[in-house]
């Protein structure tokens, strides 16, 4: 009796003991996991057959891509379904602004005379000058019209992922690899699970991640969508049969940056309208919209997006990763830049450990396209630290981090206008209460205590307002409301600080209780 098992994870096979855990795959392999992130399971499917695989995994020196054969029956399908091992180790010919040529090799084609239209990303055969001994397979980058020597189907296929893959290609890059990609779709069994107790058996798949190229075209889209997964993970907040969609950021506005379809893997925003902010993952492909611009594309893991739920937290990679200075000290920014081989120009307090507040440019894409980034930065002494309370007063929560910026960045923004007595009053410069609810949730009951943050809800006039005692008050709230009408959010860690500060003043805060910003 066999007493071990072949499994799986992120496409790499590993063997692992029978009676062996998801937890004991994860810790086999490497892979990359968080604890609360969903990992998805592909069972084996005795009655798969060879002919229902339609994806395939193309590894190339220079990275991998995915494509996906036409469902229309041909010779030229036929033709890679039955010998697409064989075009392992091909070199790449030649390249163009229009498509790419991995070849020569010998085939039976047939060709037909004259030029063809090719769509952009479309895979086929040709035989140059009409050799079959000079067969190549070709990728069409764009939509163009050129005489390839193809036969009379034309393409068989397409790529829907990894596409980024195609502009790095040059002279010296080959095909290493080709590796059909079961679908889950058409087995029908699979488990998605954060439980790494779970029992695997043998043939089983596991998805750990997913890996998101972004887009050179969406510098602010690619910032909405690294706040939108700070912490890591993509949560779902919904499931359709044509993507899967995240609203955390509902109501920010992202610029519309990038026309282009939303084919399979795609990432993209909602920039105007109704459920403006929205992030959404295409399972299925979609035509270009003009509501909608794309940020990104998923090249590894889509298997596990299609697996998903709604509620369930998906870990994200990508690149990309963001570069994000706000929080860190000099010291810690040049070392962090000395791996993007990006230059950094000190402003404001240039101290190794003063503490950057903002960045020129704002954007990843930006400062690794310009090779150089301008920071500002401040002594520590001018920095409050906060603990919020996510437990308590979610929904202010989700007000308070749009209005002053900390859904965007670790470090956010609250100007003082007003001091009186023992109370300080900020106003946020967003105005986050004109399409944020500020709902009464954990106000006061006897006392607040000094150092409370407090923000007024929506059962008084001045609602958004935020504010902090420097002593108990056990009659009125930090933004001087009835306790009625005071919802208390966090605390201020270090309200000694305070007293440096005046009217007028731009103070910065940053939240010492929550998760690291992902790609920092």
């Amino acid at each position: 009796m066999d007493s071990r098992i072949t499994v799986e994870v992120n496409g790499i096979k590993i063997d692992l003991p029978k009676g062996a855990t998801l937890g004991d795959a994860i810790q086999a392999s490497d892979a990359p996991y968080r604890e609360g992130n969903s990992v998805g399971i592909l069972k084996r499917s005795d009655i798969e057959q060879d002919e229902n695989l339609i994806e395939y995994r193309i590894m190339t020196t220079a990275g991998e891509f995915m494509i996906e054969l036409f469902t229309k029956d041909s010779p030229s399908r036929k033709r890679w379904t039955e010998k697409f091992e064989e075009y392992r180790n091909i070199p790449l010919r030649w390249s163009s602004r229009d498509a790419i040529a991995f070849g020569p090799f010998v085939s039976d084609m047939a060709q037909k005379r004259g030029a063809g239209i090719y769509r952009e990303y479309q895979v086929l055969f040709a035989a140059a000058g009409g050799d079959s001994h000079n067969t190549h397979l070709i990728i069409s980058k764009d939509k163009h019209s050129a005489e390839y020597g193809a036969p009379e189907e034309g393409a068989f296929g397409k790529i829907v992922s990894g596409k980024s893959v195609l502009d790095n290609l040059g002279k010296k890059d080959s095909i290493i690899g080709i590796q059909p990609v079961t679908s889950w779709r058409q087995t029908g069994e699979h488990v998605i699970t954060t439980d790494r107790a779970t029992i695997l058996k043998d043939g089983e798949k596991v998805f750990t991640y997913l890996h998101v190229v972004m887009s050179p075209e969406s510098p602010l889209g690619a910032e909405h969508f690294f706040a939108l997964i700070r912490t890591g993970s993509f949560k779902v907040d919904m499931v359709s049969s044509s993507f899967i969609s995240n609203h955390t950021l509902i109501g920010e506005l992202p610029p519309y940056e990038n026309y282009e379809p939303r084919s399979r893997g795609t990432v993209f925003l909602r920039t105007v309208g109704y459920g403006a902010g929205k992030a959404f993952i295409s399972t299925d492909d979609r035509t270009a919209s003009i509501l909608h611009s794309v940020v990104g594309h998923v090249d590894l893991g889509m298997e596990l997006v299609k697996m998903a739920e709604a509620g369930h937290k998906l870990l994200v990679n990508t690149t990309p990763p963001r570069i994000m200075l706000h929080g860190k000290s000099f010291q810690e920014a040049e070392t962090e830049l000395a791996m993007f081989g990006v230059k950094l120009n000190r402003e404001g307090d240039t101290a190794d450990e003063a503490l950057i507040v903002s960045q020129e440019p704002d954007t990843t894409i930006e400062i690794l396209r310009e090779g150089t980034v301008r920071a500002t930065g401040v002594d520590g002494s001018k920095i409050l630290s906060i603990e919020l309370y996510d437990d308590t007063a979610p929904i202010t929560m989700d007000f308070f981090r749009h209005a002053i910026g900390l859904q965007f960045r670790p470090i956010g923004v609250l100007p003082l206008v007003m001091m009186y007595e023992n109370t300080y009053i900020f106003k946020a410069e967003k105005p986050a209460e004109k399409y944020k609810e500020i709902l009464p949730e954990n106000t006061p009951k006897k006392k607040v205590i000094a150092g409370e943050i407090g923000v007024t809800n929506q059962a008084a006039k001045r609602m958004g307002m935020v504010g902090v005692k420097t002593k108990d008050d056990d009659l009125f709230g930090p933004t001087g409301e009835k306790f009625i009408s005071t919802n208390i959010i966090g605390r201020i860690l270090d309200m000694e600080k305070l007293q440096h500060f005046k009217e007028g003043d731009k103070i910065y805060v940053i939240e010492r209780n929550r998760e690291g910003t992902h790609g920092q």
